[in-house]
């Protein structure tokens, strides 16, 4: 009775145009006049009010109290408690406190209620309150599993303790209820979470074990953990596997009449020694005018994975394949990449062709695109080309000897495009890559650095003007298409990199308050003979947009391109296979109706696409680290030069030759009291003016290398001279003042390269459940039971 009389109330007060009314024009408007009704209507609004529902105004009248208004945005925390919300690219954050942060975790979407509206003219952000949780990001993690033993089983109905592997997540622990599975103790498993952090519990989850993935000293198992904690998948479904076996091994290039047959052309494929999914295939002659043909031929991955296939919805799923140390994980199941859908010497293969005519400046001139049938000469590896090329290796030469004339036009035509593209303001990046080289169980024996050499960059170039022409075709025509765009920095972190460049003495003139490719190309330039060249190009890297795929062609930044698509690689990458797809789909038909179906479906393959290309990236860099961390563990006491590659104010990370980056904490800096100077990017001593800045040589010594957590520490040994910046005028503080400042800084990983760290949060707040989960006794009634 008392819920329906406040419903009629709330829907009167709404419906009313007046914004407030006495007791009895609501009686009258309700038809609520009996003694009776009244006395149940004014105790109906007596308890609405206590509640919050309704407010009585200082005439006592009744009126509905103002909405507040919430945003919403995505949370990011912070290891030290508080967060930030992020409503959206271009606006500020929202800063969360400790205490309102409402038990939200990394990830996680909130609405959150402004307690502070931001005050340009001060440089204070808008300070904010979690006060929903709108959706969990997480509904299932990674974890190592403690048992408990039979009588904590019993008395706290509780299997154990699972230990997430993400290290965002590494202060949690989560609970398992006595229910389903029972690992034996040390098992990797997964959970599906049940209950979230609340009060009085804020770092403790609560869930149910659904698999097993292995035992922590199985071989391979922290290389898997993370893979599995990332959400990539490790096996494919059957319906999968079946449709790849349902494959033929083999062509027959007389079933294909309606493709051009190239086998007769010199076609040959050149990659890694290692690498079994020959994708990419080319060609190249040097015409009488001094131009050149290329034809750049990919494998016809589209033949075989088939729209809305088994095979197509998987690779859609997985988006690329994921290379580690020590695995590969395909898009495809391997019997189609390693074996129809390879390029392979002497057997004839379909194939998605583009071929170029393209003059002295690296302009084409003509193109064709169209689906073909080939058969490659060789399989050559980068490390031949470059015998032949750069070192003249007679051996190499003598071998290849039908292919050398070949080989040296590529490497023409190749420095051809890349003056071409240098002339239009590319900025190439000379970013050292290491590989870490394990043994048969999975330990790091050896980094090495990648060298990159005119076989591997002819290549590049080759599939770069590939690229751009299939792109410019479809952009030209304007067909619904996918691209992989790259749009201009944001002026804030151009605006910073500035700061950085003007402290090392370069300057980088703006005109109209942006920056073209073509002056950071100068920039790079300038450096490159430099000692300070690997940060600065680190800090340009760091200060520019991520590429990505999608369905507006905004052009390229950093190729200083207009047009551009990832054409090359279908077998490992969704986006390439879906623009064969859509070549072979406009050939056929490119009425109306087949331009909606693919300007309605491409934005959602985009999206998707660069989003499973940053799950793979992520993945990969946590191995590198995990591996990297491994490699050091023995080398704890050991001496190293290195050079310094970030300033943060809670210390330096310093950058060894073999790439590996350890941090030298604030705190282990006894020289003096260390001021952080933002616009040189530099640590300056209080008393001494002792000078820390991006560039500086210096010896270190190893003191820590954890695997687990992923962090190497180093400490100071020496450091290279450098002129001394002036610290900030001291104020007068004590001692304690001054600890409490250097501690500022708790040690956390370099924020540039690790972007949303996740750490749990406490505040105030109702426990969310995941899901449609099942009523339970939540975790703490077990824990607490003795």
């Amino acid at each position: 009775m008392t819920e329906t009389i406040k419903t009629k109330i709330i829907q009167f007060l709404e419906e009313s145009r007046k914004k407030s009314f006495s007791m009895e024009e609501i009686a009258e408007g309700l038809g609520l006049q009996k003694s009776t009704d009244f006395k149940n209507l004014v105790q109906t609004v007596a308890a609405m009010e206590r509640e919050g529902s309704v407010i009585f105004n200082k005439k006592g009248k009744v009126k509905l109290p103002m909405k507040r208004v919430f945003v919403e945005g995505t949370f990011r925390a912070n290891e030290r408690g508080f967060g930030f919300v992020t409503l959206d690219e271009e606006e500020d954050d929202i800063y969360i406190p400790k205490e309102a942060t409402g038990y939200a975790m990394d990830g996680d979407t909130v609405a959150v209620d402004i307690v502070h509206v931001a005050d340009p003219f001060s440089d204070r952000g808008a300070e904010g309150k979690v006060v929903e949780i709108k959706q969990r990001a997480i509904s299932q993690l990674v974890g190592e599993f403690t048992l408990f033993d039979e009588k904590e089983i019993e008395e706290s109905d509780l299997y154990g303790v699972v230990q997430p592997k993400d290290k965002k997540l590494s202060e949690l622990k989560v609970f398992i209820g006595a229910q389903g599975i029972r690992p034996v103790d040390g098992s990797i498993v997964i959970v599906e979470i049940s209950h979230y952090p609340e009060k009085g519990y804020s770092k403790s989850l609560e869930g149910l074990i659904t698999k097993v993935v292995g035992h922590k000293n199985d071989p391979g198992m922290d290389i898997l953990s993370i893979v599995v904690a990332n959400g990539i998948p490790t096996k494919f479904e059957e319906e999968t596997l079946a449709a790849a076996d349902a494959v033929p091994d083999t062509i027959d290039p007389a079933d294909f009449p309606e493709r051009r047959d190239l086998r007769d052309q010199q076609i040959v494929t050149i990659d890694g020694a290692d690498a079994k999914d020959l994708d990419d295939a080319v060609t190249v002659k040097a015409l009488p005018d001094g131009s050149f043909y290329l034809g750049v031929h990919i494998a016809d991955v589209s033949y075989y994975v088939t729209e809305n296939s088994a095979l197509d919805k998987e690779a859609f799923d997985r988006g690329t394949s994921v290379y580690l140390t020590d695995r590969v994980i395909p898009m495809i199941p391997q019997r189609l990449s390693n074996g129809i859908c390879s390029l392979n010497p002497n057997v004839p293969r379909l194939t998605m062709s583009c071929e170029m005519w393209i003059n002295q400046e690296g302009i084409v001139t003509d193109y064709n695109i169209f689906q073909s049938i080939i058969q490659t000469s060789a399989r050559m590896t980068y490390q031949a080309v470059n015998q032949i090329i750069e070192d003249n290796d007679p051996e190499t030469t003598k071998k290849y000897a039908e292919l050398v004339p070949m080989f040296h036009d590529m490497a023409a035509l190749h420095h051809v495009l890349e003056a071409m593209r240098i002339k239009r303001g590319a900025v190439s990046f000379e970013d050292r890559e290491a590989k870490v080289l394990v043994d048969g169980e999975g330990h790091p024996q050896e980094i090495v650095l990648r060298e990159r050499g005119v076989g591997e960059r002819l290549i590049e170039s080759f599939m770069l003007a590939a690229n751009e022409t299939v792109a410019r075709h479809f952009n030209r025509k304007h067909l619904p298409f996918i691209y992989r765009i790259h749009e201009e920095p944001k002026e804030e972190k151009m605006r910073r990199f500035f700061d950085f460049a003007s402290a090392l003495g370069i300057v980088v003139k703006q005109t109209n308050g942006s920056i073209s490719p073509k002056q950071l190309q100068k920039v790079v330039e300038d450096v490159a003979d430099k000692p300070e060249a690997m940060v600065v190009n680190t800090m340009l890297l760091r200060s520019m947009q991520q590429a990505k795929y999608s369905e507006e062609n905004v052009g390229h930044y950093g190729l200083a391109a207009e047009d551009y698509t990832h054409f090359t690689s279908p077998i490992r990458r969704y986006p390439d296979l879906i623009v064969h797809r859509l070549i072979r789909s406009y050939s056929e038909d490119v009425s109306e109706a087949n331009q909606n179906k693919w300007a309605e479906i491409l934005p959602d393959i985009a999206m998707h696409s660069s989003q499973m290309e940053r799950r793979a990236v992520d993945a990969e860099r946590e191995v590198d680290a995990l591996k990297k961390a491994e490699y050091m563990a023995d080398k704890v006491g050991e001496e190293f030069d290195g050079i310094i590659s970030s300033v943060v104010k809670f210390g330096l990370f310093i950058e060894l030759p073999n790439t590996i980056e350890g941090l030298i904490h604030i705190n282990n800096l006894k020289q003096d009291y260390f001021h952080y100077l933002e616009n040189h990017l530099a640590l300056v001593g209080e008393r001494t003016g002792l000078t820390f800045k991006i560039g500086q040589k210096v010896r270190i010594k190893v003191v820590k290398a954890d695997p687990e957590t992923r962090e190497i520490d180093f400490e100071l040994v020496a450091a290279e001279e450098v002129e001394k910046l002036q610290a900030p005028k001291a104020n007068k503080r004590s001692n304690h003042q001054k600890n409490e400042a250097n501690r500022r800084g708790k040690k956390q990983r370099n924020p540039e390269k690790n972007q949303g760290k996740r750490f749990e949060q406490s505040g105030k707040g109702k426990p969310k459940k995941a899901g449609k989960v099942k009523k339970k006794k939540p975790f703490y009634k077990g824990i607490k039971k003795k």
